[in-house]
């Protein structure tokens, strides 16, 4: 029992000393943002005018005029021979679908007007299929080199 009576004086006398703390770091403070200072300019207003007491100008009468027609449409610059359904910008070519009953050659002059285009050209180049022809029948679809930019349902015309 002695030894118990020393360990509990050895223990009281631990627990009377005083512990230093430690010190903890504290994250470090925001600052906080600076808020600018918004200038407001002061609006003068205008001293109201007094009501007059005369009666108002009567508003002279306009007659109305009806519009100018509209010109006429244009006639088409020549016979439609076909419509574009394709144009590769890289190449400058346009597939062209050809109507029936419709043919065209080396050496024809053309009009391409759509909705953006239209500028005419004589024909340079006719291809089917990667090769070279000289003239194309009704119902051909072929590639046409062109020397402006042409768009889908765009419209062929053979100028005389």
């Amino acid at each position: 029992m002695a030894k118990a009576k020393k360990a509990k004086k050895a223990k009281k006398a631990a627990s009377k000393l005083k512990r230093k703390k430690l010190k903890t770091s504290k994250p470090a403070p925001r600052k906080k943002a600076a808020k600018k200072a918004v200038k407001r300019n002061k609006v003068s207003r205008k001293p109201r005018s007094k009501v007059s007491t005369r009666p108002a100008p009567k508003a002279a009468v306009k007659l109305q005029t009806p519009p100018p027609p509209s010109p006429a449409p244009l006639p088409p610059p020549g016979d439609r021979v076909g419509v574009v359904s394709h144009y590769f910008s890289h190449l400058s070519v346009a597939v062209v679908k050809l109507d029936p009953n419709t043919n065209l050659h080396v050496g024809d002059k053309i009009h391409i007007k759509g909705h953006t285009s239209d500028f005419g050209q004589r024909v340079e180049s006719l291809q089917i299929g990667h090769a070279a022809v000289d003239q194309v029948g009704p119902d051909d679809d072929f590639g046409l080199k062109v020397v402006d930019h042409a768009r889908e349902h765009d419209i062929v015309y053979k100028v005389k």
